[in-house]
Parts: C-alpha cells; structure tokens; sequence
C-alpha cells in the first residue's frame, strides 16, 4: 500500500513553489516540520519528473541515519530505493554506482563534493545526474563550508550556461544576518546565502496562527546570578600570571588584555605565535603555559575551582619530566610551588562558583522523584560536559530528585570524541527514559531528533542567534522553559539579548528579500554570483601561487616546543587527497607513539599506523622567507605529492619487490 505524506496547512504553503520545479529555501522554525515538507516535495518530484534522481544532503554524519530512519525510508521506501551512505559505510567507495542504482540517496555534503570532483568512473558524479538536491541546515552554505563547494560547481554550471541542473531545495531554521546588526547589512546577507543556493526564501504568511500552535516557543527565564563576593583561588591565578608576565619582560608595544577573558586567550596565542616566528623560545613556552591559567580562569568562572585546579594539575603532569631549559624550570617550579595552596583554596567551598548553586536550583524546579521531566543542559566545550557531568553524579540534590545525566558530543575520531555508536544509545536511552538530562556542546544544537524536552538550559554560552534559536526549539514540550543562567551584567546576558534583536532582524530582512519583483531578486542573484565567481577564481591562484612559494625539499618542519628541525618538506605526502603523513622512516626517532589508530575508515593504498599521520599545528615551518606557523596543512607553502605505496616500499623494502 502506498504511504502517504500528510501536511499542515503552514507547510503545504512553504512547498507551493518548490512543487512547481523552483528553486526554493523553506524557512521553518525548529519543530516546524521541514524535512516532512522536504519528503513530500520528492515524493512529488519521483512521481512527476522522468529518471528523477534525488540527493539529501546533510552536515553531520548522525544525520545521514536519522533522515533516513525518521522520515526518507518509512514515507519513500516503499516505492523507491532509499540508500544512506556516510563515511562510515562501504559505499561511499563506488558512490558513483549508488547514485546510479538509486532514487533517493541520503548522504554527508563531503561525499557528494568528493565525488563530483573525483574522476573514477565508479566514484564520479555529475550534478546532472541528479534531479532534486535537498540541502538541510542550508544556512551553512557559506565560504568555505562543503555546502557551498558544491554549490560553487552548480552556480559556475549555471553562469556558463550548461544544463540540466538539479532542483534545489534548501531548508533552515534561521539564516541569521552574518553578524549584521543593522537591517541592510542584514538583507544583504540573506541575498548572499539566496545567491549561492541560487534559490528564493519561502517563509509561512498565511497560515501563521496554526504555525504557532503547532510549533510553541518555551518559556525563557534568565537566572540571575550576583558576582561571587570572593574569589582568592582566581586571584592567586592571577597572581601567578602576573609573575610570569614579569619573567617574560615584555616591551611596552606588547599589550596583554584582562586575565581570564577570551580577548587574553587570544593575546596569548598571537605571542606564542610570534615566539615562534621570531626563535623566542622562552616568549612562546611562557605564551603557552599563560593560555592553560587562562583556561583554569575561564572554568573557574563557569564550573567548580576543583575542576580549574584539575585542568592545570592534568597538563603540568606532562611537564614534569619534559622541561629542557631555564624557562621551563621557572614555569613548572612556579606551579609546584603554588600547588599546595591551590589545590586548598579549590577545595574551600564558602568561595565556590555562585553559578552552579543557581544551575543547581534550576534543574530542581523541573526534577523531582515524582517528576517526568526531560532537559538539556548546553554549555561550551567538551571539558565542560564532563566537568557537569561529575557534578550531577556527585551532588545528592541533584541524585534524590532522579536526574540520570549523560554526555552528548560531537562524533570524530579522538579520546575525547564519542563514536556515532556511542551518539545513537545516548539519544535512545534519553528517548526511552533511561536518561532524562543530556550534558551537551552544540551538537544538539542543530538538527538532532531529540524527543520533545520542557527544560533546556543554556550555561556559560556565548554564540550566535541561529544556535540560541536551535537550542531554544529542543525544548519542544508544551509550557517548557528555556532557561539563561548567567551572572549579572555579564556577556552571556548582553548576548542573549542581541541575539533575540538580531532573530527579530533576520525576519525583517527575509521580508525584505521577500519583497523584492522577481525581476529585481533574479538581477540581484546573478550579481552575486558573477561577483563570487570572479573573487572565488582571483582567490584559487592567490592559493596556487602561495602552495609553489617554497620547493618541499627547502622547507624545514621544526617541533613548536623546541624548535628542533624534526623532518623536511619532501618527507610529507598526501594520503586519499585527505590525510598528511611523513615518509621518512628517520622520523620515529622524534615522536612517542600513543595508542593505535583507530581511523573509522579504509583506505585504498595506505594502512593506518605504518606512517605517521601529523597535525600541522604541532611544528614551525622554516622557510626561505624566515619562520611561519600554520593551523591547517591547507596554509603550508610548499606543494605536497601524492603519497605512492609502489615507491614507498621501493624506497623502504626494495627486498619485497624483487
């Protein structure tokens, strides 16, 4: 039998035009049921549109299987062949075959751009081949994100005048206005992320009263906290950093900001950068060991001293045994000197962080034994989760009114990382009770289908108004709270409440573009693009140029610790067109090797662990040009060859070939 899709009256609005074969981005709030819009609309375009081939693309690799699971497969599955494929399945290695065999295909944006730009027959995919492009989350089709890579190909196909091209259907809860606070600024914006979607915004007008039935926004309360009277164990921070400033002798151009702010952090890592370039050891390990009492600042603002004093405890204990000269002798005596004070001071709870007694009384009104309550708790990093984490499980309160708490973070390859396994069993234990409080990062911010919550909490977070607007529409309960929990006067504060001026100002400037004779839009569109095009090619010799700066036999990579020369250019290739390792076997003379590489996926001519892979941000680069350091192998200034297994084992095991 053949499964239906049933719309509401807001979203059969939202889906009008696109059913007409335009291009269209829908603009729903979170809740609003977009990607239900977006299954009717290729229900409709595989029933109307001859060898209709349509392709969903998402951000992040949990939701390649939620798409397919929730909505693709029960309501398409019946009559067409759904297929996911994300980095972690086989057929991501014939993609080109999978877009060929199938009607609809689920999949992350790096595959589908990995595959149109890769020339193997069984890879290969031409935009002409598919018919429907559904992009989720289409507000991150911007610079240099993958969305907009590939939308580069589609948009410079268009420009050249070269058919047939895919229907494109964006969907997102907020476009935002690009950090714009003004209403032009704002409008040129959302005529940008149109331009590169080449698409029109469709938005609900008449149907807004059910809109807001259907979709309720929670009630937002900001919990107020006074300044702690006291804090000794931040001031004795501050006043072993101050000692360390003294050691550095820095001359008066050089100006630090105020400890324990995100402008010091970043301050510090411009030194610890210019240390480097300028063969200042002492200036650089300084730098770094100032940006870890700054963390330890930062944490001790938003979390528990102990969790500070931990931080700091955890990174000296790798220095213990690495020092090699004065400075080093000088940055870990000051440490072991103060340790015992402190760790005392951490421990003294009359000066204990006036937030967590606050979080604490929050999650109290919602949680109690005799309570079905379920929330989420955003805050920053990682290191936060598991600091929130340790709290719950260690505070009684919090343990007598029931809160079982887990950790959600992003998935990726690392100790700190969770698996997408470890993602699932989090969400299903949260979905079937056996959680009732996630701990999270943004990840489940944008995107996660998490059950309906009546309590989200946003701690020690600063973001923009499309993550206030994401995490605001988890809490999809009715009467729900969506609560602030910040100290009086501060950033967190004076953010939220930009962010819901700049929310007001997307919709006027969608408005706006809405407005616009669609004569007027389309001219503004293609100035756009001819404008992107002419920059984007501008731009690609500018790299060009910049990767031939340097032949790779003349660049030195020297460690950023001790600024030993440790392996030349030449010694780098590339891997899979993804991943830098170095060749020269003389290499492990210079590195400890951790654990096995666990790498989640394979790789045609090249096995984990025989080469070692290196992150870029972990060396300096001498060049003829002097000293540089860059965060990305992409910003390396010399030309990287591909990585050959035939020749490496002729230069390596010449026995094994003859």
């Amino acid at each position: 039998t053949e499964v239906s899709v049933l719309l509401y009256a807001y979203q059969e609005e939202v889906v009008e035009r696109a059913l007409r074969g335009e291009n269209i981005i829908i603009w729903l709030p979170t809740g609003g049921g977009k990607t239900r819009a977006a299954v009717y609309v290729a229900k409709k375009h595989l029933e109307t549109t001859a060898n209709a081939k349509v392709v969903v693309l998402v951000n992040k690799v949990h939701l390649v299987d939620q798409h397919y699971t929730k909505e693709f497969k029960p309501h398409l599955g019946h009559d067409y062949k759904v297929v996911p494929v994300s980095g972690e399945s086989e057929e991501k290695d014939f993609f080109g075959k999978v877009v060929q065999d199938s009607d609809v295909v689920i999949c992350t944006a790096q595959i589908l751009y990995n595959s149109l730009t890769n020339v193997e027959e069984t890879k290969h995919v031409e935009l002409s081949d598919i018919t429907l492009l559904i992009i989720d989350e289409c507000h991150h089709t911007h610079k240099e994100s993958v969305y907009n890579q590939v939308m580069r190909c589609y948009v410079e196909k268009k420009l050249k005048g070269e058919q047939p091209l895919p229907q494109v259907l964006g969907l997102t809860a907020s476009p935002g206005t690009g950090g714009a606070k003004i209403l032009e600024t704002a409008v040129a914006h959302v005529l940008q992320i149109c331009a590169n979607l080449d698409s029109a915004i469709v938005s609900t007008k008449n149907y807004v009263p059910e809109l807001k039935e259907k979709v309720p926004r929670p009630v937002k309360t900001f919990d107020i906290v006074d300044k702690r009277p006291k804090d000794p164990f931040g001031d004795h921070l501050k006043t072993m950093m101050q000692l360390v400033h003294q050691y550095m002798n820095l001359p008066a151009d050089i100006r630090l900001r105020e400890c324990g702010t995100q402008e010091y952090e970043a301050d510090v890592v411009i030194l610890e950068q210019q240390g480097v370039k300028q063969d200042n050891r002492m200036w650089a390990q300084c730098a770094l060991h100032l940006r870890q009492y700054n963390d330890a600042l930062l944490i001790n603002d938003t979390l528990r001293m102990k969790d500070a004093y931990r931080s700091l405890e955890d990174f000296y204990a790798t220095k213990f045994t690495t020092g090699i000269e004065g400075t080093d002798l000088f940055l870990v005596g000051l440490f072991q000197e103060n340790q015992v004070e402190l760790r005392s001071l951490a421990g003294d709870s009359r000066y204990e962080n006036p937030k967590m007694f606050k979080l604490e009384s929050v999650l109290l009104k919602q949680f109690g034994p005799h309570v079905q309550s379920r929330g989420i708790l955003f805050c920053k990093t990682r290191k936060s989760t598991h600091c929130l984490k340790d709290w719950v499980l260690t505070n009684k309160a919090l343990q007598d009114a029931g809160i079982k708490a887990a950790i959600l973070t992003g998935a990726g390859n690392g100790i700190n990382y969770m698996t997408q396994h470890e993602q699932k069993d989090t969400i299903r234990s949260f979905r079937q009770g056996d959680l009732n409080l996630l701990i999270s990062t943004s990840v489940a911010e944008e995107g996660l289908d998490i059950p309906e919550c009546n309590l989200v909490v946003r701690y020690g977070l600063l973001t923009n108004e499309i993550a206030q607007q994401q995490a605001s529409g988890r809490a999809r309960a009715r009467n729900s709270q969506y609560s602030v929990v910040a100290q009086k006067g501060g950033r967190e504060v004076h953010r939220e409440l930009t962010n819901e001026y700049l929310e007001e100002l997307t919709g006027i400037a969608i408005a706006k573009v809405q407005e616009l004779s669609c004569q007027e839009f389309h001219r503004k569109l293609n100035e756009l693009q001819i404008d992107a095009f002419i920059s984007r090619k501008a731009a690609e010799s500018q790299k060009a140029e910049k990767k031939c700066r340097n032949s790779a036999a003349s660049v030195r990579l020297l460690c950023r610790d001790c600024f030993k020369p440790v392996a030349s250019g030449s010694d780098i290739k590339l891997v899979d067109n993804a991943h830098y390792v170095n060749v020269n076997p003389d290499f492990k003379q210079h590195y400890k090797v951790g654990g096995q590489v666990m790498l989640g996926r394979t790789f045609e001519d090249w096995e984990p662990g025989c080469t070692p892979l290196s992150s870029i941000k972990n060396f300096a680069l001498e060049t003829s040009e002097g000293r540089l350091t860059v965060k990305k192998w992409k910003d390396i200034t010399f030309p990287v060859e591909n990585f050959s297994f035939e020749e490496y084992c002729e230069d390596n095991f010449p026995d094994l070939l003859y």
